[in-house]
């Protein structure tokens, strides 16, 4: 920590509030801030709101609103400090009907999308949930970090029509699966695979609809069902290899890794008998599966690309899947880069605890120490 590495300061913050010690806490987090460290207003606030100074971190907060993750830290903490009005208020004369900007990242200060989504929040919060849903609906980008926020809002509240409609609209894909996940809760798992729809629906046409109701599928013992979904999606998108690899996990999951080779060979024909590396390494535990760990490890050498440090990946995790970590050991042990963190992984299994530290630390001394005189740093001391 007496670096001022950032990542430390949040550790032993954590530490000393763990421990009760919360006045240290404080005090050093506190410090970092004074510097001037970007994050540290974040977490000082969020420290002291958790005990009992929430009004001092919503004042230390206000002529920062305009920041998007203090923005969001200031509505949090206005709930505890019992000041949602002000953070509304704060909030709203933030929206300008002028502003514009692509989306949360790309705009200097708070993005009009994030003000309404953390107004929504305050007025969720106070029981206000039409006002909410009507602020959300006004939002220019719709899913943020693979969720929906209207949809959540409508899941939550048990608004399953309005969610319906909404999710029947062009552009709500996030929207599909939250209706599912809600109908599933509820029991009605034939009522959930309908909301992916028939041959015209949404996971005939977005591959990670399909992914949603094939996993949906399986979870209620309908993996045959699930197999046809994605290699549908895998005849429509060839050479995808995510789908691929779906389906080839569906596969060994239902004990059919013959049937994924046979997609895969098709594939391989198609292509004209060439596979690079990241789609043939998706065969390899389905060879193993149907022939054995060492089938699937000479296939994998023969492959052009099967000397490679990163193919050494591959074949190391077929040898320690079938309980040879030695022989996994030994293969990434033949390569000088790419691979300590699995090799150090297979060691520490073999009880090989120093050598496992020996690979991860410097081969070479470090770099002298260069003096200097900042109180904080992102990156971790050398």
């Amino acid at each position: 920590m007496a670096t001022g590495w950032w990542t430390a300061v949040v550790a032993a913050s954590e530490l000393l509030e763990d421990w009760g010690r919360v006045a240290e806490a404080i005090d050093i987090t506190r410090i970092r801030m004074e510097a001037g460290h970007p994050m540290a207003l974040d977490a000082y606030t969020r420290l002291l709101a958790r005990h009992g100074r929430a009004e001092e971190a919503f004042d230390l907060l206000v002529p920062h609103v305009d920041d998007r993750v203090l923005a969001t830290a200031l509505v949090d903490v206005a709930c505890v400090a019992g000041r949602d009005e002000e953070a509304a208020a704060l909030l709203a004369g933030l929206m300008r009907a002028d502003h514009r900007c692509d989306g949360p990242w790309g705009c200097r200060g708070l993005d009009s999308d994030t003000a309404l989504s953390l107004l929504a929040t305050i007025r969720e919060r106070q029981g206000r949930i039409d006002e909410a849903t009507a602020l959300l609906r006004r939002r220019r980008i719709v899913s943020v970090n693979g969720r929906d926020r209207l949809a959540d809002l409508l899941a939550r509240h048990g608004r399953v029509e309005e969610l319906r409609a909404y999710a029947a609209c062009d552009g709500h894909e996030e929207a599909v699966r939250q209706l599912a996940e809600v109908l599933e809760k509820g029991g009605d798992v034939d009522g959930a695979i309908a909301v992916y729809g028939p041959t015209d629906g949404p996971a005939a046409r977005d591959p990670n609809a399909a992914y949603d109701l094939a996993r949906l599928l399986t979870r209620h013992g309908r993996g045959e069902e699930a197999i046809a979904v994605m290699r549908a999606r895998a005849d429509a998108h060839p050479g995808d290899d995510w789908i691929l690899y779906a389906l080839s996990a569906l596969c060994l999951d239902r004990g059919r890794p013959a049937d994924g080779l046979a997609h895969l060979d098709a594939l391989h024909a198609r292509r004209g008998g060439e596979d690079e590396w990241e789609l043939y390494r998706i065969r390899l535990p389905l060879i193993a599966a149907c022939g054995g760990v060492d089938e699937a490890v000479e296939h994998a050498r023969a492959h052009p690309e099967g000397d490679t440090w990163y193919a050494a990946e591959d074949i190391a995790r077929l040898l320690a899947g079938a309980g040879r970590t030695e022989e996994a050991v030994t293969v990434l042990q033949g390569h000088d880069r790419g691979n300590s963190h699995d090799l150090a992984c297979h060691l520490v299994d073999l009880g090989r605890v120093e050598e496992a530290l020996a690979v991860l630390l410097y081969t070479s001394p470090p770099p002298p120490l260069v003096p200097t005189t900042r109180l904080w740093s992102d990156e971790p001391p050398r």
